[in-house]
């Protein structure tokens, strides 16, 4: 079993097409993407001993919202910790790895909604769940950046933006499901966490068993690597993770990614109770999970249309215009709520996730593009520490 897992056992075999790869991807991605489906729970979960209201034992949404923030901390933190054994060990065993602690971080959060103890929920959910994000978050990026080494950007965005777009599926397939098993003795969260922490181990093995790596020396079919003059930008060096971070160039993308998060992740984390108290009354919760969904699909969508873009325009460029257009948006928002304009208020925040996304899915290409493709994901996630 050992040897199956080993990254020898992943080379690719002559004649291999590439273009396989994205899809085994996308399964890891898509799965973990459930993390920006996360406030879809929160209303239901203030109401898990009253059913139909709180009652004062019931948890809070300042206790929930918690949940995410750890999920979100233990994925910075295990990219980190993990990065250099993910490079080592490769994607088929990292990617399983990562099944393991996110299927089974849900079946362990179903039981703390079940018996109502919030510290298994953060432990489950949270701090495991949360470790196979990080995990399954770097898994694809070296190997994608290694088979097409001519489209970067394109790349990591096509693995990526199934991170965004996980949420375009989870948050109307959970919504079903709470209503599914709702009761009278039940809101449904416990049981949709567990049909959720089965299917999503099982997609995520399968992805990760789909892992291949091309072979020493590989480039694809007639591509020619361009000379370095012609790349100004772009270094032929590979620098390690240790050297990386003892770098301005490193921090300073560190903080261009940490400013790019935190614009948009508190809105992903509370997008669902945020519409429905902004617009009280006329947005309900199946409208606010619409809304969710609405968000992911410009997430995904953003991921990898920025990403494509920046291989043509340059990483530096992109990154400009987050900030640009970015700012003006968010300046737009409290006017569109407090006008009553759904329509601008959601299309504001459809067009801020598209950068978000976009940051997400271009940083791996900006940091190949400076330290090399080599240590990539090594470097990668310690930068995910944003």
């Amino acid at each position: 079993m050992a040897g199956f897992f080993s990254k020898e056992q992943t080379v690719a075999q002559p004649g291999f097409n590439r273009w396989l790869i994205p899809p085994c991807a996308l399964a890891t991605h898509l799965c973990i993407g459930q993390a920006y489906a996360i406030s879809v729970f929160n209303l239901p979960l203030t109401r898990q001993l009253g059913i139909t209201k709180s009652l004062p034992n019931d948890w809070t949404l300042t206790e929930l919202g918690w949940i995410f923030t750890i999920a979100i901390f233990a994925l910075g933190g295990s990219a980190a910790l993990f990065g250099k054994w993910v490079q080592s060990e490769g994607p088929r065993k990292s990617g399983f790895v990562a099944a393991l602690c996110w299927g089974f971080g849900f079946l362990l959060g179903a039981l703390g909604v079940q018996i109502h103890e919030l510290w298994l929920v953060y432990l489950g959910y949270g701090l495991l769940g949360g470790c196979g994000l990080g995990i399954g978050y770097i898994t694809p990026v070296s190997t994608l950046i290694s088979w097409f080494p001519d489209r970067r950007g394109m790349s990591t965005g096509m693995a990526i933006m199934g991170f965004g777009g996980g949420a375009l599926i989870a948050s109307p397939l959970s919504d079903a499901l709470m209503k599914h098993f709702a009761s009278p003795v039940s809101t449904g969260v416990a049981e949709t966490w567990l049909v959720l922490g089965v299917c999503y181990f099982v997609m995520m093995a399968g992805g990760a068993f789909g892992y291949r790596v091309p072979a020493p020396g590989w480039k694809p079919a007639g591509w020619v690597e361009p000379a370095e003059n012609a790349r100004p930008l772009i270094t032929d060096a590979n620098v390690t993770p240790a050297a990386a971070i003892r770098t301005p160039q490193f921090w300073l993308l560190w903080v261009v990614l940490c400013f790019n998060v935190t614009a948009g992740i508190g809105v992903l984390g509370q997008a669902s109770a945020m519409i429905q108290e902004v617009f009280k009354g006329s947005i309900n919760a199946s409208a606010a999970a619409g809304f969710v969904g609405l968000l992911s699909l410009f997430n995904m969508g953003g991921r990898f249309v920025w990403a494509s873009l920046s291989d043509t325009i340059g990483r530096k460029a992109t990154y400009s215009c987050f900030f640009t257009l970015g700012t003006a948006l968010y300046a737009l928002v409290p006017l569109a709520g407090k006008s009553g304009s759904v329509p601008l208020f959601v299309g504001c925040f459809c067009i801020i996730l598209t950068m978000y996304g976009g940051g997400f899915a271009t940083i791996p290409a900006y940091l190949a593009d400076v330290f090399g493709a080599k240590y990539v994901s090594a470097v990668h996630g310690r930068l995910l520490t944003a």
